[in-house]
Formats: structure tokens, sequence, C-alpha cells
């Protein structure tokens, strides 16, 4: 696979580790994720998306607006699963969400965090990436029910969390998906 010239201009050398991109709905971190991936990267899909996706389409499926705490779980499963799979590959690996997006989840809806949760969270690289969220881009659909005033909330929300989890909380500014893979990189 042949880079962009860009990414010949000086980055520094990226750390190995599980690099987390998270941030409200709608900031563009799968975009992100797929352009790292056609660098080369190794990047793993959002879990929550893949999992509305598929409990939509089970009568009486698990949904984080009927039971957050069901669905909660059923991510901490397959997060846990993605987290293992990544550990093993040599890095940098990124993420799309990882377990503290639980964590902070679940506060956002009232419920406690459990402690297991909250230990499951750590092992990942020090700094967590949030996608920087643009009210000109913002698209409301099915998946993504939140108005953009509540996706916002949301994004602080899971800064907030991840601060208290004990990450490096680094905003990717809004810009080309170029300007956002240079971003990241540079900052690892």
């Amino acid at each position: 696979m042949t880079r962009p010239e860009w990414m010949d201009n000086g980055l520094p050398a990226c750390s190995n580790g599980m690099v987390i991109v998270t941030g409200g709905p709608g900031g563009g971190k799968s975009t992100l994720l797929a352009a790292l991936a056609e660098l080369g990267y190794a990047t793993f899909v959002e879990v929550p998306r893949q999992l509305i996706e598929a409990q939509s389409q089970i009568e009486g499926g698990t949904l984080p607006w009927q039971d957050l705490a069901g669905f909660a779980a059923l991510c901490l499963a397959d997060m846990q699963q993605q987290k293992a799979q990544a550990s093993a590959m040599a890095g940098p690996v990124f993420l799309d969400r990882a377990i503290g997006d639980i964590c902070a989840y679940l506060g956002w809806g009232g419920l406690p965090v459990p402690e297991h949760y909250q230990a499951a969270s750590q092992g990942y690289h020090g700094r967590v990436f949030f996608c920087v969220l643009d009210p000109d881009s913002y698209v409301q659909d099915d998946v993504r029910p939140y108005p953009f005033s509540e996706a916002l909330a949301l994004h602080q929300q899971l800064l907030g969390v991840y601060r208290q989890l004990g990450y490096e909380c680094i905003e990717v500014p809004w810009g080309s998906v170029a300007e956002r893979c240079r971003f990241v990189l540079s900052h690892l």
C-alpha cells in the first residue's frame, strides 16, 4: 500500500498500543478509522453501532434506549473480545470506541457503573482521541437518534469519564480526513 506524501513528512514514529478513537455521535470517528485502515493501520469497528444494527433485526432485541444495562453487558462482552484481539497485534491498533464509552453511557443514563466495567476499561494507550463534532456535518439517523445538542453533551460526558479513568484526552479538531489522520498520528 502506498502512503500519501504527507505521511513521509517527518511525522514521529507511532508507539505500540491499543489507541481509542471516540467522541460524541457523529464526530467522524468511523471515517477517520477507515482512512487509518487505508494507510495500513489495524483498526476495529464500533461495537455499539454494530450491536444496535443487529439487535434491531431481532424481535425483542436489546437496545440501549430500552435496556441500557443489558445493552452495556452485550457491549462489554464484545469489546473485551476486541481488546484481547487488539492486544495481540503489533501497534498502533485503532479502536472505534472502547470500554470507557460503556462507563460514560451508563452514567449518562443514570445507572451505576459496576467496578468490573471500570477495571476492564484500563490497559489501552494512555492517550484517547476525541473527534470534535461539527454541527454542519451532523446527521441524525435510526442508529444515532440524538439531536446535535445531545450528541455534544454526550461528547462532554465521554471526556469527563475518560479523564476520571486516568486517560489523557486529546481532541481531534474538525478538518479534512487527511488533516485528522495527520493530527492523530503526530500525537501518539
